[in-house]
């Protein structure tokens, strides 16, 4: 091969090369997201909105003024630098932009057009800031109940759930998400869909007492709620529970403090479940009714999360860590919002998103039975309410 013919070939190669080599960005900022600060929805569409405190609730999910409480909790934490490419955005916005995505269950790719913020950064900003208003709520919205706290949780349901010796009512749901990458079927429940369970326990003011979030969609209930650590500390006598105490005024016998769930929890002192079976007897009927008017404060309680935080209306789309995040951010939510700016009574009526948790068998301890017939002989005789037995017919 002579020097022409090594010098054609070497020009080919240097063309293949360039061809070969990867197209070079287009832009360094994209032209649309370069008038963000003029045109993006916050510019526009924020400092308006506050104007109007009910489209701003609509909007954001919570009141003007626990926006700015909320805001003033988080600052320190999400106030970013300003270089000398481009100012930080504003804690506002970031707020802001992830309470839309939590109230309205919308993608990454509609915050991207509406707030002209590039997809990668809307995702970090989501995972920012859930993570920091889980750290300055979980103590404030999520606390240890103390002996006064029990006690009063206990007569609220005493008063508007009429089953004494209550401290809280207990379930779980699946909550759907998109199959995770190189998850295999550990979430893969027997719906036939992705989740991860949201375990709960509320008392009858519809606000969480504790969470647990996180386990694989294969789980049941009762698995998952005697793993956890409010059941270690519950067994152990660790929550500061009040000593048990007569419920009626002609028996003496302690009834110990307790906590209502279905069938999937394990009949205990501590736990309450409902009578098994179909054929009952009036007094076990009543009793099954008394604790369903007491356990449907947990429904009501998911009722109220899903329909305010519209995330859960969909199968939720971002990594495993961040969709426990996500969930523990919007039960601390649900508790502040609930706690400063009330409910809405039709949010309760329905639970969008959420799908019930199997039962998983569990025996009755000898102890939990008789203190079951206790509370059923009760509501029979000195507890009984003038319309409970056309309930059960």
């Amino acid at each position: 091969m002579d020097v022409e013919e090594l010098a054609i070939v070497a020009a080919l190669l240097i063309i293949k090369r360039k061809t070969n080599k990867k197209k070079s960005k287009e832009y360094w900022v994209h032209p649309l997201l370069e008038e963000r600060r003029s045109k993006g929805m916050f510019k526009i569409f924020y400092e308006d909105v506050r104007k109007y405190p009910r489209k701003f609730f609509n909007y954001a999910r919570m009141s003007v003024s626990s926006f700015d409480v909320l805001l003033c909790l988080l600052k320190p934490h999400i106030t970013g630098i300003d270089t000398n490419m481009r100012p930080c955005i504003s804690p506002e916005e970031k707020l802001f932009i992830t309470l839309r995505y939590l109230g309205s269950g919308c993608k990454f790719v509609d915050l991207h057009y509406s707030y002209r913020l590039g997809i990668s950064t809307i995702a970090e900003i989501i995972r920012e800031v859930c993570h920091f208003i889980w750290v300055v709520l979980k103590d404030m919205c999520l606390p240890q109940p103390t002996k006064e706290n029990w006690l009063k949780i206990a007569k609220d349901f005493h008063l508007r759930a009429n089953f004494p010796n209550c401290i809280g009512a207990v379930d779980g749901k699946h909550v759907r998400i998109i199959k995770p990458y190189n998850s295999g079927s550990l979430c893969y429940n027997y719906k036939h869909f992705f989740s991860v369970i949201l375990l709960a326990i509320c008392d009858s003011d519809y606000k969480f007492i504790y969470i647990d979030v996180g386990s694989s969609g294969k789980d049941c209930d009762s698995t998952i709620f005697t793993n956890s650590t409010f059941y270690q500390k519950l067994m152990n006598n660790d929550l500061q529970i009040p000593e048990p105490k007569p419920i009626s005024s002609t028996n003496p016998i302690p009834v110990p403090f307790v906590i209502v769930g279905d069938e999937a929890f394990g009949q205990t002192d501590k736990i309450m479940r409902p009578f098994g079976g179909s054929n009952l007897t009036t007094k076990k009927k009543i009793f099954n009714y008394r604790l369903s008017r007491a356990r449907r404060h947990i429904e009501c309680s998911f009722g109220i999360l899903a329909n305010k935080w519209q995330i859960f209306h969909r199968p939720i789309n971002v990594n495993l860590d961040l969709v426990s995040c996500i969930i523990k951010t919007c039960c601390a939510l649900h508790n502040y919002v609930r706690e400063r700016d009330g409910y809405k009574f039709e949010d309760t009526l329905s639970i969008p998103g959420f799908e019930e948790v199997p039962n998983g068998f569990q025996r009755a301890t000898r102890r939990g039975a008789s203190y079951r017939d206790v509370f059923a002989d009760y509501f029979t005789t000195e507890g009984q309410l003038s319309w409970q037995m056309s309930s059960i017919n």
